[in-house]
């Protein structure tokens, strides 16, 4: 016994202890099923949310979330980044990245997760925002990754959503969404574009109700042609209170009405101005006529006197500054300038509302069914009654340079909440149709007798077409707009001779006028006798692509406008025109496009088109359709006149 005991002792002591055993493999490539993996750069293996609502005013939204990466297009899913502020804290936030065979390769590590503020370095940001980033993107693809995290939020205004397959390319294996809320506080959700059959499990013990949404072996799906965005395409469950808690504030949000008696409550009060301004807008309105002429110099001084911040503050998120604040310091958030300019408006004897808005160029119409807070702006509404007539006048308070009473594609188009001492009330902001939104185009081409050409230009847009000009005018120097132009002009070869941007004079909406001087060698180069020249050299309509597969999705137009050309052609000595295409006539459910040429009696050539795109959205269906319409109109603004030359 002691020979076996001395020869144990011998032994080294490392022999006799057990190594951690490594974490058994999980989330393997290879159990992604074929299906998934076709056409996605990634694939969510699991997205399992759960939201609890513990009262009123406070809610917790815990996650955990695993993806697959594929390819290096899919490289963006290897990072997450979640914000939070003062009415939002972040619990914790963990990760970890897999191999191929799901074998662990790295815990993300305290160190390793960035934390920082949200804002800029030019001062116009005033926000208790933050975010945390984690990046566990790998050299070789495929890995995985898992995060996990847990937000506590005081901002019971706002239920997390969940829509699984939020981009392009994404395929999801499995996702589930769980909400439990008080009996005493009935959840309030919308299912949209949901799958067939696919039913919320609802159920109900001890005075709290639960509600259970499941997702499965979804495809990667590509974002198709003149389609809505894909958040408006793929399946979402939204959520929303009735009754909520901001900071001590009650509301409702089960109606628009109630919604929007909390936000007058909440910022009730704080319209009160300084005697000195509201002597200053007195006198400045005194001899105005009416009261659009009073809005529109209170309008120009808000301009002229005031400058735009982001506030994002715990509350001040919803609540303005007072307006003497506005009027101390010259500057602002929307809702604070809104507030201001209603009270400058008030002090001239003109009633003036706030309203909100979900504004953005690209953001659809608010889901005027389900009353709820999506928006993000506030503008100001000036009812008004002109000759008897009622009207409304609208008026965007952030910006220095925009035209009074224009809204354009930032908030154009859709549906405002009205602030009123009654409650919220939606109204539709203005409309711009192929009316307002104008392309008017004037070109004098001149054709040499070797080839080379030179043109000049003159286009004016209007309404929402000059909206990207007018950003260019007056945010950009002579230098840079110049070179914007330039890098989109789509000619072979060219140099920009000349170069204007000016505004207009317009009645219905702003205007912009730009200037184009153009020398273009080898044009139109002689061929034989002949010389073919494509007249419309600025306004080319590409054809679209041909649907491949099944459309999904609906025909998405998103702005209605009007295109009209007309370019002379001025052909050199010894050439008359041989053959003119033949015009071309198109009237369809989508828009209608006209073209023809013309021999003018000093010899020139004239060209005409007409093009009118509507707004609106059409079943899947329509596509095909639509595809004939652009394919048409492309193969017209291809066509060209034929020159012959008749001296020797």
């Amino acid at each position: 016994m002691k020979a076996l005991l001395s020869l144990l002792a011998a032994l080294p002591l490392s022999g006799f202890l057990l190594r951690p055993a490594a974490p058994a493999p999980k989330y393997a490539v290879a159990d992604i099923p074929a299906a998934l993996r076709e056409g996605a750069h990634a694939v969510l293996r699991a997205d399992n949310e759960v939201v609890t609502v513990k009262s009123a005013g406070r809610l917790v939204h815990t996650v955990h979330r695993v993806i697959t990466v594929l390819d290096a297009a899919g490289d963006d899913f290897g990072r997450h980044t979640v914000s939070y502020d003062a009415l939002n804290s972040l619990a914790y936030l963990r990760g970890a990245v897999y191999d191929e065979n799901g074998r662990l390769l790295h815990q993300l590590r305290p160190a390793e997760i960035h934390d920082q503020g949200v804002g800029d370095a030019g001062g116009s940001f005033m926000t208790d925002v933050r975010v945390r980033y984690a990046d566990l993107r790998q050299p070789q693809v495929p890995y995985t990754v898992e995060f996990d995290y847990e937000v506590v939020s005081d901002n019971a205004l706002f239920y997390p959503g969940w829509q699984p397959q939020e981009e392009e390319g994404l395929a999801v294996q499995d996702a589930t969404f769980k909400v439990t809320t008080p009996t005493e506080l009935p959840l309030r959700y919308q299912e949209r574009q949901w799958p067939k059959g696919a039913a919320v499990a609802h159920t109900a013990d001890g005075g709290r109700e639960t509600y259970e949404w499941q997702l499965s072996a979804l495809p990667a799906v590509e974002e198709e042609t003149a389609a809505p965005p894909l958040a408006y395409t793929t399946p979402a469950v939204v959520l929303a209170p009735g009754d909520f808690e901001v900071q001590g504030h009650k509301g409702t949000a089960a109606s628009w009405k109630g919604l929007g008696q909390w936000s007058y409550a909440l910022n009730a009060g704080r319209d009160q101005l300084p005697p000195a301004t509201v002597a200053k807008v007195q006198a400045l309105v005194k001899d105005a006529p009416d009261a659009r002429t009073k809005a529109q110099r209170i309008y120009e001084m808000l301009q002229g006197s005031t400058r735009y911040i982001s506030v994002q503050l715990g509350l001040g998120g919803w609540q303005t500054f007072p307006a003497s604040s506005v009027a101390s310091n010259g500057y602002g958030d929307c809702k604070a300038l809104s507030n201001y300019t209603m009270a400058l408006l008030a002090a001239a004897g003109v009633p003036a509302y706030v309203a909100l808005v979900g504004a953005g160029d690209d953001r659809p119409d608010l889901r005027a069914d389900f009353p709820s807070s999506q928006f993000n702006h506030a503008i100001v509404c000036v009812p008004m009654a002109p000759a008897g007539r009622p009207d409304t006048l609208w008026l965007e308070c952030t910006s220095q340079t925009e035209a009074f009473g224009y809204m354009g594609s930032f908030t154009g188009n859709r549906h405002a909440l009205l602030v009123t001492p009654e409650g919220g009330k939606l109204v539709a902001t203005p409309r711009y149709g192929a009316a307002e939104n104008r392309q008017t185009r004037r070109i004098d081409l001149t054709l040499d007798a070797v080839g080379g050409a030179t043109a000049t230009a003159r286009t004016l847009r209007t309404g929402q077409e000059q909206d990207l000009y007018a950003q260019l005018l007056h945010q950009l120097g002579p230098v840079e707009q110049r070179k914007y132009v330039t890098d989109r002009l789509k000619l072979p070869t060219f140099t920009l001779t000349k170069f204007t941007l000016a505004a207009a004079p317009a009645k219905a909406a702003p205007a912009i006028v730009e200037t184009l001087g153009l020398a273009l060698p080898g044009f139109a180069m002689p061929s034989g006798k002949r010389v073919f020249v494509n007249a419309n050299l600025l306004s080319r309509l590409p054809a679209l692509p041909a649907q491949v597969g099944e459309r999904h999705t609906p025909v998405w137009l998103s702005d209605a406008y009007l295109h009209a050309d007309t370019v002379r052609l001025h052909l050199p000595a010894g050439f008359r025109p041989e053959t003119l295409p033949a015009p071309v006539q198109l009237s369809t459910a989508y828009g209608s496009y006209s073209s023809q040429y013309q021999n003018l009696p000093d010899g020139s050539v004239q060209y005409i088109r007409r093009l009118e795109l509507k707004r609106g959205q059409l079943p899947a269906s329509a596509y095909t359709g639509y595809l004939d319409f652009r394919r048409k109109i492309s193969v017209a603004d291809k066509a060209q006149v034929v020159l012959l030359k008749t001296e020797s």
